[in-house]
């Protein structure tokens, strides 16, 4: 049940019809059937598996309540953390068999092993694991009833692309009974609105260019080539935000607050700053869950003193959490997807943000001698293309068909790239109106999100307006939403989103 179809925008005015009818103690019940439904009906018998990790996880937690109940001894210490152990690799071992055990099966020359990604496994996985780690952490307590678990690994909003939530800011929110509140439901509906515009208007129009040219990259012109990068990096950003908005808004309307996933990205000033603001859930897990672990286990305490007995100044300080920091991107280029192209982009990313974390000290003493502070426009205006510029680079790794096809591509724009040849983007199935819509309407995003990086918030400024103009609010995208992404479309069907096989 894609969020762009006429049956899910059912599925959600019965959903809020009963859930607002219904008494606040069974409210949470319809949520969970509304959840499973959804599930049934986009991932179908894949199901097992979601049902499988909450058991899972339910179970761990509870084994972690039994020990915390014991007297703390380094034995019952050391039977949570194998408890965590076991959790975190039964669930990870599921999603390497899903997603990566085909590929590797190739790799030593067996075939034939293709299983069926189940519909949004790693968003639920990493939620999932995250819960038992707090739970074995203290910052939530065990949740005994399964049900109510299983709420929160099956939240139908996330099941497409996330949020990655976390277990004690989310499932309070689900159970909790509530009572219609116009501000909330009006709220959701223009999040919601805003995240199809985007989807159907921007990232559908984007998408033919960048299908056409990734079919056969080979047989265009470097100039060619670069702008579909470009209309890729459109099409990715508005298809995996627009998705978070829809998510966010639909729980909105349902009383529930979801984590924000994006905050501007393309107004970053460093590569690091870029991937603080895109994915925020993904980034916050793997520093949690990850970062902060490996730095402060006892293998990285021993590297750190190593490394400040034997290196002097500050890089024998940093070598432990430069090396946490690589291990992070490199762990999240494999996150997207087994090929070699996808290890070679969490490289990329890994070593140019582990560089600058390195040299940062140098870096400063070099703008502090030229008298450049970070309040100069025309250097933050020079910092944000350059990151813009390596996001880029970047996602010719992500988008090619394989790692020599993106390697040939990169080439092919650096060595050959000629204005003249960008006419060429005429021929690759997008009528020049679709172009300038689609290059007008990320204009306007990305205006409304200088007004918001400005210190602009638009909900307050809506709130200050007559209803007229909040409901304005509604209405507006809504109608671009029905001229500009479905009538002047003609048969056209949406396609699923990019994230939700991840």
């Amino acid at each position: 049940m894609a969020f762009t179809s006429v049956s899910f925008i059912l599925f959600m005015a019965a959903v809020l019809a009963l859930y607002y009818l219904l008494p606040g103690k069974v409210q949470w019940l319809l949520l969970l059937a509304a959840s499973w439904g959804f599930y049934l009906v986009g991932g179908g018998w894949t199901i097992v598996y979601l049902l499988l990790t909450t058991l899972t996880v339910y179970l761990a937690g509870r084994a972690l309540g039994a020990l915390n109940s014991r007297k703390r001894t380094d034995k019952v210490k050391g039977l949570k953390k194998l408890t965590v152990l076991i959790a975190a690799l039964l669930c990870f071992g599921l999603l390497f068999v899903l997603k990566y055990g085909g590929y590797t099966l190739r790799l030593i020359g067996v075939k034939g092993f293709e299983p069926l990604l189940p519909l949004g496994i790693s968003f639920y996985i990493f939620q999932s694991v995250g819960y038992v780690i707090d739970c074995y952490r203290g910052k939530h307590p065990i949740e005994k009833n399964p049900l109510k678990l299983a709420l929160f690994t099956s939240f139908f909003p996330q099941m497409v692309q996330g949020p990655i939530g976390r277990c004690h800011e989310l499932l309070p929110q689900l159970t909790a009974p509530r009572r219609l509140n116009w501000d909330s439901l009006k709220y959701g509906i223009q999040l919601a609105m805003w995240g199809y515009f985007k989807k159907l208007i921007i990232a559908e129009r984007a998408a033919v260019i960048v299908d056409t040219v990734m079919a056969e990259p080979s047989a265009y012109p470097g100039a060619v080539t670069a702008a579909a990068v470009f209309f890729y990096c459109i099409q990715l950003y508005c298809d995996f935000s627009g998705g978070i908005d829809i998510a966010r808004g639909a729980a909105e309307m349902l009383g529930v607050e979801l984590a924000e996933n994006f905050r501007r990205p393309f107004y970053a000033v460093s590569l690091a700053d870029y991937w603080r603001r895109w994915h925020i859930t993904l980034g916050g897990w793997m520093r949690d869950y990850l970062f902060y672990p490996l730095t402060l286990s006892k293998p990285f305490i021993k590297l750190g003193k190593a490394t400040r007995s034997r290196i002097p100044g500050k890089l024998g300080k940093l070598i432990p959490a430069a090396l946490a920091t690589f291990t992070v991107y490199f762990v999240i280029g494999i996150w997207h997807g087994a090929s070699f192209r996808y290890i070679v982009f969490g490289l990329w990313n890994g070593v140019l943000i582990t560089a600058s974390f390195l040299l940062e000290g140098s870096y400063a003493a070099f703008r502090k001698r030229l008298r450049i502070t970070d309040k100069n426009l025309p250097w933050r205006i020079f910092r944000i293309l350059r990151t813009n510029l390596l996001v880029f680079v970047g996602r010719y790794l992500t988008r090619a068909p394989g790692l020599t096809a993106a390697l040939s591509m990169l080439w092919a724009t650096f060595t050959g790239f000629r204005l003249s040849d960008l006419g060429g983007v005429l021929d690759l199935g997008l009528a020049p109106s679709d172009i300038v819509i689609t290059l007008t309407a990320m204009a306007a995003v990305l205006a409304l999100e200088l007004y918001q990086e400005l210190g602009g918030h638009v909900r307050a400024g809506l709130e200050k307006r007559s209803w007229f103009i909040q409901w304005l609010g509604i209405l507006a995208p809504l109608t671009a939403i029905l001229i500009l992404g479905i009538l002047l479309r003609g048969d056209y069907i949406p396609s699923a989103f990019i994230y939700q096989q991840y």
